[in-house]
Protein backbone atom coordinates (compact mmCIF):
# COMPACT_ATOMS: atom_id res chain seq x y z
CA UNK A 1 0.00 0.00 0.00
CA UNK A 2 1.31 3.59 -0.81
CA UNK A 3 2.51 5.34 2.58
CA UNK A 4 -0.27 8.07 3.55
CA UNK A 5 2.19 9.67 6.03
CA UNK A 6 4.47 11.19 3.17
CA UNK A 7 3.77 13.84 0.93
CA UNK A 8 3.88 12.76 -2.76
CA UNK A 9 7.16 13.89 -4.42
CA UNK A 10 9.14 13.29 -7.29
CA UNK A 11 11.65 10.47 -7.78
CA UNK A 12 15.46 11.61 -7.36
CA UNK A 13 17.26 11.08 -11.03
CA UNK A 14 18.84 8.08 -8.85
CA UNK A 15 15.83 6.86 -7.48
CA UNK A 16 14.41 7.13 -10.98
CA UNK A 17 17.47 4.96 -12.60
CA UNK A 18 16.72 2.86 -9.79
CA UNK A 19 13.03 1.69 -10.82
CA UNK A 20 14.00 1.87 -14.72
CA UNK A 21 16.24 -0.41 -13.70
CA UNK A 22 13.96 -2.51 -11.70
CA UNK A 23 11.34 -2.76 -15.02
CA UNK A 24 13.92 -3.38 -17.42
CA UNK A 25 15.43 -6.48 -15.07
CA UNK A 26 11.68 -7.50 -14.87
CA UNK A 27 11.26 -7.30 -18.65
CA UNK A 28 14.62 -8.59 -20.20
CA UNK A 29 14.93 -12.55 -19.28
CA UNK A 30 14.64 -16.20 -21.32
CA UNK A 31 13.54 -14.88 -24.83
CA UNK A 32 14.71 -11.76 -24.80
CA UNK A 33 18.44 -13.22 -25.03
CA UNK A 34 18.02 -15.33 -27.59
CA UNK A 35 15.26 -14.57 -29.49
CA UNK A 36 16.59 -11.23 -31.21
CA UNK A 37 20.08 -13.09 -31.96
CA UNK A 38 18.18 -16.30 -34.03
CA UNK A 39 15.62 -12.84 -35.94
CA UNK A 40 19.21 -12.00 -36.39
CA UNK A 41 20.59 -15.36 -38.19
CA UNK A 42 16.90 -15.76 -40.17
CA UNK A 43 16.74 -12.53 -41.35
CA UNK A 44 20.48 -11.62 -42.40
CA UNK A 45 20.74 -9.16 -44.47
CA UNK A 46 17.16 -7.61 -43.88
CA UNK A 47 18.29 -7.62 -40.24
CA UNK A 48 17.69 -3.88 -39.78
CA UNK A 49 13.90 -4.21 -41.07
CA UNK A 50 13.36 -7.30 -39.46
CA UNK A 51 15.04 -5.76 -35.71
CA UNK A 52 12.35 -2.39 -36.32
CA UNK A 53 9.32 -4.94 -36.48
CA UNK A 54 10.71 -6.71 -33.36
CA UNK A 55 11.41 -3.39 -31.47
CA UNK A 56 7.47 -2.63 -31.66
CA UNK A 57 6.26 -5.42 -30.15
CA UNK A 58 9.41 -6.88 -27.90
CA UNK A 59 10.00 -2.77 -26.37
CA UNK A 60 7.22 0.03 -27.63
CA UNK A 61 4.19 -2.09 -26.73
CA UNK A 62 5.34 -3.31 -23.13
CA UNK A 63 7.16 -0.18 -22.36
CA UNK A 64 3.35 1.91 -23.37
CA UNK A 65 1.40 -0.74 -21.37
CA UNK A 66 3.06 0.13 -18.10
CA UNK A 67 2.40 3.91 -18.73
CA UNK A 68 -1.46 3.03 -19.85
CA UNK A 69 -1.47 1.01 -16.58
CA UNK A 70 -0.19 4.31 -14.56
CA UNK A 71 -2.42 6.41 -16.80
CA UNK A 72 -5.60 4.22 -16.42
CA UNK A 73 -5.08 4.39 -12.19
CA UNK A 74 -6.49 1.19 -12.00
CA UNK A 75 -4.93 -1.29 -8.97
CA UNK A 76 -4.43 -4.43 -11.14
CA UNK A 77 -5.07 -5.63 -14.50
CA UNK A 78 -8.27 -7.20 -13.09
CA UNK A 79 -10.20 -3.63 -12.29
CA UNK A 80 -8.24 -2.17 -16.05
CA UNK A 81 -10.25 -4.98 -17.90
CA UNK A 82 -13.58 -4.48 -15.70
CA UNK A 83 -14.14 -2.04 -18.22
CA UNK A 84 -15.09 -5.21 -20.31
CA UNK A 85 -16.82 -7.31 -17.96
CA UNK A 86 -16.06 -8.68 -14.69
CA UNK A 87 -16.39 -12.22 -16.14
CA UNK A 88 -14.13 -11.36 -18.67
CA UNK A 89 -12.07 -9.45 -16.46
CA UNK A 90 -11.08 -12.80 -14.38
CA UNK A 91 -11.05 -15.14 -17.49
CA UNK A 92 -8.30 -13.04 -18.91
CA UNK A 93 -6.38 -11.97 -16.13
CA UNK A 94 -5.79 -15.32 -15.50
CA UNK A 95 -5.42 -16.71 -18.57
CA UNK A 96 -2.26 -13.95 -18.94
CA UNK A 97 -0.48 -14.02 -15.52
CA UNK A 98 -1.29 -18.11 -15.76
CA UNK A 99 0.69 -17.58 -19.48
CA UNK A 100 3.81 -15.31 -18.45
CA UNK A 101 3.73 -17.30 -15.17
CA UNK A 102 3.61 -21.33 -14.73
CA UNK A 103 2.37 -22.43 -17.57
CA UNK A 104 5.08 -21.11 -19.98
CA UNK A 105 7.58 -17.83 -19.25
CA UNK A 106 8.74 -18.93 -16.00
CA UNK A 107 9.48 -22.28 -16.86
CA UNK A 108 11.32 -21.04 -20.12
CA UNK A 109 13.65 -19.20 -17.81
CA UNK A 110 14.78 -21.91 -15.96
CA UNK A 111 15.45 -24.43 -19.11
CA UNK A 112 17.15 -21.43 -21.17
CA UNK A 113 19.66 -20.52 -18.36
CA UNK A 114 19.81 -24.77 -18.06
CA UNK A 115 20.37 -24.92 -22.14
CA UNK A 116 22.55 -22.02 -22.72
CA UNK A 117 25.04 -22.42 -19.83
CA UNK A 118 25.41 -26.25 -18.88
CA UNK A 119 23.71 -28.72 -21.72
CA UNK A 120 26.67 -28.24 -23.48
CA UNK A 121 29.06 -29.90 -21.42
CA UNK A 122 26.99 -32.90 -20.31
CA UNK A 123 27.21 -36.42 -22.23
CA UNK A 124 24.19 -37.58 -24.21
CA UNK A 125 21.45 -39.16 -22.03
CA UNK A 126 22.23 -37.60 -18.38
CA UNK A 127 20.65 -34.19 -19.68
CA UNK A 128 17.03 -34.71 -18.62
CA UNK A 129 18.34 -36.43 -14.83
CA UNK A 130 20.46 -32.48 -15.08
CA UNK A 131 17.77 -30.67 -16.01
CA UNK A 132 15.45 -31.68 -13.04
CA UNK A 133 18.62 -31.16 -10.60
CA UNK A 134 18.70 -27.66 -12.34
CA UNK A 135 15.21 -26.63 -11.63
CA UNK A 136 15.35 -27.69 -8.26
CA UNK A 137 18.11 -25.36 -7.34
CA UNK A 138 16.62 -22.38 -9.89
CA UNK A 139 13.21 -22.46 -8.51
CA UNK A 140 14.30 -23.18 -4.99
CA UNK A 141 16.77 -19.41 -5.42
CA UNK A 142 13.84 -18.26 -7.23
CA UNK A 143 11.19 -18.80 -4.83
CA UNK A 144 12.97 -18.01 -1.87
CA UNK A 145 13.45 -14.36 -3.53
CA UNK A 146 9.64 -14.25 -4.41
CA UNK A 147 8.31 -14.72 -1.71
CA UNK A 148 9.65 -11.22 -0.10
CA UNK A 149 8.19 -9.14 -2.46
CA UNK A 150 8.75 -6.14 -0.30
CA UNK A 151 12.64 -7.07 -1.61
CA UNK A 152 12.30 -7.06 -5.06
CA UNK A 153 13.14 -3.75 -5.88
CA UNK A 154 16.37 -4.54 -4.49
CA UNK A 155 16.62 -8.33 -5.88
CA UNK A 156 16.50 -7.28 -9.42
CA UNK A 157 16.86 -3.31 -9.54
CA UNK A 158 20.02 -3.31 -7.41
CA UNK A 159 21.69 -6.46 -7.37
CA UNK A 160 21.00 -8.66 -10.50
CA UNK A 161 19.50 -6.28 -13.24
CA UNK A 162 23.41 -4.35 -12.76
CA UNK A 163 25.73 -7.43 -12.81
CA UNK A 164 23.58 -8.68 -15.72
CA UNK A 165 24.65 -5.70 -18.04
CA UNK A 166 27.90 -5.52 -16.90
CA UNK A 167 28.39 -8.99 -18.13
CA UNK A 168 26.34 -8.81 -21.43
CA UNK A 169 28.29 -5.23 -22.65
CA UNK A 170 31.12 -7.33 -22.50
CA UNK A 171 30.02 -9.25 -24.95
CA UNK A 172 28.29 -6.72 -26.90
CA UNK A 173 31.37 -4.27 -27.34
CA UNK A 174 33.93 -7.30 -28.39
CA UNK A 175 30.99 -7.63 -31.12
CA UNK A 176 30.72 -4.73 -32.03
CA UNK A 177 34.38 -3.35 -31.90
CA UNK A 178 36.17 -6.71 -33.76
CA UNK A 179 32.42 -8.08 -35.69
CA UNK A 180 32.52 -11.77 -37.44
CA UNK A 181 31.92 -9.88 -40.24
CA UNK A 182 29.04 -7.89 -42.25
CA UNK A 183 25.47 -8.04 -42.05
CA UNK A 184 24.79 -8.96 -45.11
CA UNK A 185 23.34 -12.56 -46.92
CA UNK A 186 19.90 -13.82 -48.54
CA UNK A 187 17.12 -13.79 -45.80
CA UNK A 188 15.66 -17.65 -45.12
CA UNK A 189 12.35 -17.81 -46.48
CA UNK A 190 10.56 -16.28 -43.55
CA UNK A 191 12.34 -13.18 -43.68
CA UNK A 192 12.39 -13.42 -47.35
CA UNK A 193 9.48 -10.95 -47.97
CA UNK A 194 7.92 -8.27 -45.12
CA UNK A 195 10.66 -8.34 -43.03
CA UNK A 196 9.37 -6.02 -40.81
CA UNK A 197 5.53 -7.46 -40.27
CA UNK A 198 7.82 -10.84 -39.09
CA UNK A 199 9.66 -9.17 -36.68
CA UNK A 200 6.60 -7.27 -35.50
CA UNK A 201 5.37 -11.13 -34.82
CA UNK A 202 8.43 -12.86 -33.97
CA UNK A 203 8.69 -10.26 -30.47
CA UNK A 204 5.26 -11.84 -29.34
CA UNK A 205 7.59 -14.41 -28.02
CA UNK A 206 9.32 -12.63 -25.67
CA UNK A 207 5.72 -12.20 -23.70
CA UNK A 208 6.48 -8.55 -22.58
CA UNK A 209 3.74 -6.91 -23.56
CA UNK A 210 1.50 -9.51 -21.96
CA UNK A 211 3.91 -9.10 -19.13
CA UNK A 212 3.54 -5.42 -19.19
CA UNK A 213 -0.40 -5.73 -17.48
CA UNK A 214 1.20 -7.37 -14.69
CA UNK A 215 4.62 -6.06 -14.00
CA UNK A 216 3.04 -2.38 -14.36
CA UNK A 217 1.24 -2.49 -10.72
CA UNK A 218 4.62 -4.10 -9.23
CA UNK A 219 6.41 -0.85 -10.53
CA UNK A 220 3.37 1.45 -9.54
CA UNK A 221 4.20 -0.31 -5.77
CA UNK A 222 7.88 0.60 -6.19
CA UNK A 223 7.22 4.15 -6.47
CA UNK A 224 4.75 4.26 -3.70
CA UNK A 225 7.16 2.78 -1.41
CA UNK A 226 9.95 5.57 -2.67
CA UNK A 227 7.03 7.90 -1.77
CA UNK A 228 5.56 8.88 -4.41
CA UNK A 229 1.67 8.84 -3.78
CA UNK A 230 -0.59 11.29 -6.58
CA UNK A 231 -2.05 9.24 -9.14
CA UNK A 232 -1.05 11.79 -11.64
CA UNK A 233 2.56 11.91 -10.04
CA UNK A 234 2.86 8.11 -10.19
CA UNK A 235 2.17 8.18 -14.20
CA UNK A 236 4.82 10.71 -14.72
CA UNK A 237 7.67 8.97 -12.44
CA UNK A 238 6.32 5.21 -14.21
CA UNK A 239 6.98 7.23 -17.88
CA UNK A 240 10.45 8.42 -16.88
CA UNK A 241 11.21 4.63 -15.97
CA UNK A 242 9.79 3.51 -19.06
CA UNK A 243 11.85 5.97 -21.22
CA UNK A 244 15.13 4.63 -19.26
CA UNK A 245 14.06 0.72 -19.74
CA UNK A 246 13.02 1.52 -23.39
CA UNK A 247 16.50 3.09 -24.21
CA UNK A 248 18.18 0.32 -22.35
CA UNK A 249 16.30 -2.50 -24.05
CA UNK A 250 16.32 -0.87 -27.72
CA UNK A 251 20.13 -0.82 -27.59
CA UNK A 252 20.98 -4.17 -26.61
CA UNK A 253 18.01 -5.44 -28.46
CA UNK A 254 19.74 -4.21 -31.62
CA UNK A 255 23.07 -5.17 -30.59
CA UNK A 256 21.87 -9.18 -30.36
CA UNK A 257 20.16 -8.72 -33.78
CA UNK A 258 23.80 -7.56 -35.15
CA UNK A 259 25.41 -10.48 -33.09
CA UNK A 260 23.11 -12.81 -34.46
CA UNK A 261 23.75 -11.46 -38.59
CA UNK A 262 27.07 -11.35 -38.38
CA UNK A 263 27.50 -14.52 -36.41
CA UNK A 264 26.86 -16.49 -40.05
CA UNK A 265 30.09 -15.89 -40.83
CA UNK A 266 31.78 -17.84 -37.80
CA UNK A 267 28.64 -19.98 -37.02
CA UNK A 268 26.92 -21.62 -40.01
CA UNK A 269 24.46 -23.59 -38.43
CA UNK A 270 23.52 -23.30 -34.62
CA UNK A 271 20.18 -25.02 -32.75
CA UNK A 272 19.07 -21.46 -31.56
CA UNK A 273 19.98 -18.42 -30.07
CA UNK A 274 21.43 -19.35 -26.88
CA UNK A 275 23.81 -21.79 -28.18
CA UNK A 276 24.75 -18.92 -31.21
CA UNK A 277 25.55 -16.26 -27.81
CA UNK A 278 27.49 -19.18 -26.10
CA UNK A 279 29.93 -19.82 -29.54
CA UNK A 280 30.03 -15.95 -29.73
CA UNK A 281 31.07 -15.48 -26.26
CA UNK A 282 33.58 -18.61 -26.59
CA UNK A 283 34.98 -16.83 -30.06
CA UNK A 284 35.79 -13.68 -28.27
CA UNK A 285 37.01 -14.83 -24.84
CA UNK A 286 38.23 -18.06 -25.14
CA UNK A 287 37.18 -20.82 -22.09
CA UNK A 288 36.12 -17.92 -20.07
CA UNK A 289 34.01 -17.00 -22.05
CA UNK A 290 31.23 -20.33 -21.49
CA UNK A 291 31.46 -18.75 -17.87
CA UNK A 292 30.61 -15.22 -18.89
CA UNK A 293 27.47 -16.50 -21.08
CA UNK A 294 26.43 -19.04 -18.32
CA UNK A 295 26.32 -16.08 -15.18
CA UNK A 296 24.75 -13.45 -18.16
CA UNK A 297 22.15 -16.38 -18.79
CA UNK A 298 21.61 -17.12 -15.28
CA UNK A 299 21.36 -13.64 -13.63
CA UNK A 300 18.81 -12.28 -16.85
CA UNK A 301 16.69 -15.53 -16.12
CA UNK A 302 17.06 -15.64 -12.36
CA UNK A 303 15.41 -12.31 -11.97
CA UNK A 304 12.98 -12.68 -14.49
CA UNK A 305 11.68 -15.30 -12.81
CA UNK A 306 11.51 -13.60 -9.23
CA UNK A 307 9.50 -10.70 -10.70
CA UNK A 308 6.82 -12.99 -12.70
CA UNK A 309 6.09 -15.31 -9.66
CA UNK A 310 6.00 -12.49 -7.73
CA UNK A 311 3.22 -10.66 -9.96
CA UNK A 312 1.38 -13.78 -10.64
CA UNK A 313 1.37 -14.79 -6.73
CA UNK A 314 0.74 -11.13 -5.95
CA UNK A 315 -2.26 -11.32 -8.48
CA UNK A 316 -3.65 -14.56 -7.59
CA UNK A 317 -3.85 -13.65 -3.72
CA UNK A 318 -5.85 -10.57 -4.45
CA UNK A 319 -8.25 -12.45 -6.47
CA UNK A 320 -8.77 -15.52 -4.52
CA UNK A 321 -7.66 -14.63 -1.01
CA UNK A 322 -9.32 -16.90 0.56
CA UNK A 323 -7.71 -20.02 -1.40
CA UNK A 324 -4.41 -19.56 -0.99
CA UNK A 325 -1.84 -16.14 0.80
CA UNK A 326 1.00 -14.78 -1.07
CA UNK A 327 3.53 -17.46 0.42
CA UNK A 328 1.06 -19.99 -0.62
CA UNK A 329 0.87 -18.96 -4.34
CA UNK A 330 4.44 -18.52 -4.79
CA UNK A 331 4.97 -22.06 -3.28
CA UNK A 332 2.52 -23.37 -5.86
CA UNK A 333 3.32 -21.35 -8.90
CA UNK A 334 7.30 -22.05 -7.99
CA UNK A 335 6.68 -26.01 -7.66
CA UNK A 336 4.60 -26.46 -10.63
CA UNK A 337 7.06 -23.86 -12.84
CA UNK A 338 9.97 -26.66 -11.97
CA UNK A 339 7.69 -28.98 -13.66
CA UNK A 340 6.83 -27.99 -16.46
CA UNK A 341 10.12 -26.87 -17.48
CA UNK A 342 11.62 -30.41 -17.60
CA UNK A 343 9.69 -31.10 -20.71
CA UNK A 344 12.36 -29.01 -22.33
CA UNK A 345 12.96 -25.50 -24.34
CA UNK A 346 11.75 -26.58 -27.69
CA UNK A 347 8.73 -28.19 -26.31
CA UNK A 348 7.78 -24.95 -24.33
CA UNK A 349 8.00 -23.03 -26.96
CA UNK A 350 6.35 -24.58 -29.27
CA UNK A 351 3.39 -24.92 -27.34
CA UNK A 352 3.61 -21.22 -26.60
CA UNK A 353 2.83 -20.39 -30.02
CA UNK A 354 -1.19 -20.57 -30.30
CA UNK A 355 -1.91 -18.97 -27.06
CA UNK A 356 0.36 -16.35 -27.46
CA UNK A 357 -1.45 -15.67 -30.99
CA UNK A 358 -4.70 -15.61 -29.24
CA UNK A 359 -3.97 -13.54 -26.11
CA UNK A 360 -1.26 -10.72 -28.06
CA UNK A 361 -4.04 -9.37 -29.62
CA UNK A 362 -6.18 -8.76 -26.82
CA UNK A 363 -3.43 -7.52 -24.74
CA UNK A 364 -2.36 -4.60 -27.22
CA UNK A 365 -6.11 -3.96 -26.86
CA UNK A 366 -6.40 -3.66 -23.62
CA UNK A 367 -3.11 -1.39 -23.53
CA UNK A 368 -5.30 0.82 -25.86
CA UNK A 369 -8.13 1.00 -23.85
CA UNK A 370 -6.16 2.09 -20.95
CA UNK A 371 -4.89 4.70 -22.93
CA UNK A 372 -8.40 5.43 -23.75
CA UNK A 373 -9.42 6.12 -20.29
CA UNK A 374 -10.31 9.26 -19.55
CA UNK A 375 -12.61 9.14 -23.22
CA UNK A 376 -14.76 5.58 -22.07
CA UNK A 377 -16.12 6.82 -19.45
CA UNK A 378 -19.68 6.32 -19.69
CA UNK A 379 -18.90 4.60 -22.80
CA UNK A 380 -18.35 0.58 -22.07
CA UNK A 381 -19.84 -0.69 -24.96
CA UNK A 382 -16.67 0.74 -27.03
CA UNK A 383 -14.39 -1.73 -24.47
CA UNK A 384 -16.89 -4.71 -25.03
CA UNK A 385 -17.23 -4.37 -28.79
CA UNK A 386 -13.44 -3.71 -29.32
CA UNK A 387 -12.62 -6.57 -27.09
CA UNK A 388 -15.27 -8.90 -28.60
CA UNK A 389 -14.02 -8.52 -32.35
CA UNK A 390 -10.50 -8.59 -31.53
CA UNK A 391 -11.24 -12.01 -29.87
CA UNK A 392 -13.20 -13.57 -32.32
CA UNK A 393 -10.60 -12.83 -35.29
CA UNK A 394 -7.66 -13.13 -33.26
CA UNK A 395 -8.97 -17.02 -32.46
CA UNK A 396 -8.88 -17.84 -36.26
CA UNK A 397 -4.92 -16.84 -35.85
CA UNK A 398 -4.72 -19.66 -33.22
CA UNK A 399 -6.18 -22.01 -34.73
CA UNK A 400 -4.10 -21.25 -38.13
CA UNK A 401 -0.86 -21.65 -35.32
CA UNK A 402 -2.17 -25.33 -33.95
CA UNK A 403 0.23 -27.96 -34.77
CA UNK A 404 -2.62 -30.71 -34.17
CA UNK A 405 -5.58 -31.33 -36.74
CA UNK A 406 -8.73 -30.14 -35.81
CA UNK A 407 -12.18 -30.58 -37.97
CA UNK A 408 -12.50 -27.64 -40.53
CA UNK A 409 -9.23 -26.47 -40.05
CA UNK A 410 -8.19 -25.84 -43.64
CA UNK A 411 -11.66 -24.02 -44.26
CA UNK A 412 -11.45 -21.47 -41.42
CA UNK A 413 -7.92 -20.28 -42.38
CA UNK A 414 -8.93 -19.88 -46.26
CA UNK A 415 -12.30 -18.07 -44.77
CA UNK A 416 -10.26 -15.83 -42.01
CA UNK A 417 -7.09 -15.01 -44.93
CA UNK A 418 -10.48 -13.77 -47.13
CA UNK A 419 -12.10 -11.94 -44.73
CA UNK A 420 -9.02 -10.29 -42.76
CA UNK A 421 -6.94 -7.79 -44.00
CA UNK A 422 -3.78 -8.69 -43.02
CA UNK A 423 -4.73 -11.72 -41.65
CA UNK A 424 -1.58 -13.63 -43.28
CA UNK A 425 0.71 -11.35 -41.89
CA UNK A 426 -0.85 -11.90 -38.39
CA UNK A 427 -2.65 -8.47 -38.15
CA UNK A 428 -6.34 -9.75 -39.01
CA UNK A 429 -7.22 -8.50 -35.92
CA UNK A 430 -6.28 -5.27 -36.16
CA UNK A 431 -9.40 -4.20 -38.58
CA UNK A 432 -12.22 -5.82 -36.30
CA UNK A 433 -10.34 -4.07 -33.43
CA UNK A 434 -10.85 -0.67 -34.65
CA UNK A 435 -14.63 -1.47 -36.37
CA UNK A 436 -15.25 -2.44 -32.63
CA UNK A 437 -14.21 0.45 -30.88
CA UNK A 438 -15.93 3.11 -33.46
CA UNK A 439 -19.06 1.01 -33.52
CA UNK A 440 -19.17 1.02 -29.42
CA UNK A 441 -18.07 5.09 -29.59
CA UNK A 442 -20.75 5.86 -32.07
CA UNK A 443 -23.53 3.30 -31.07
CA UNK A 444 -22.97 5.11 -27.08
CA UNK A 445 -22.72 8.71 -28.87
CA UNK A 446 -26.56 7.97 -31.07
CA UNK A 447 -28.17 6.86 -27.64
CA UNK A 448 -27.06 9.14 -25.77
CA UNK A 449 -27.74 12.41 -27.99
CA UNK A 450 -30.66 14.89 -27.02
CA UNK A 451 -32.95 13.92 -30.30
CA UNK A 452 -33.22 10.06 -29.52
CA UNK A 453 -33.22 10.94 -25.67
CA UNK A 454 -36.79 12.63 -26.39
CA UNK A 455 -38.20 10.92 -28.97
Amino acid sequence: MPPTNQPSRSLSTGNSLLVGSLLFGLFFGAGNLIFPVQLGRDAAGATPAATAGFLITAVGLPIIGVIASALSRSSSMLQMTSNVSRWYAIAFTCALYLTIGPLFAVPRTATVSFEVGFASYLSEGSEHLWLAVFTIVFFTLTGLAAIRPGRLIDWVGRYLTPVFLVLLLAVIAAAVIFPMGPVEGVPSEKYAQNAAAVGFIDGYATMDALASLAFAIVIIEATHRLGVTSPGRVATETAKAGIYSMIAMTVIYAALAYIGATSLHLIPTAKNGGTVLAAVSSHYFGPAGTVLIAAIVLAACLKTSIGLVTACAEMFSTMFPTVLGHKGWTILFTVFSAGVANIGLASIVKISVPVLLFLYPLAITAIILGLLTPWLEGRALAAQLMTAFTAVAALFDMIKALEFPIPGKDALVNFASTVLPGYDLGFGWALPALVGLAAGFAITHFRNSPHVASA
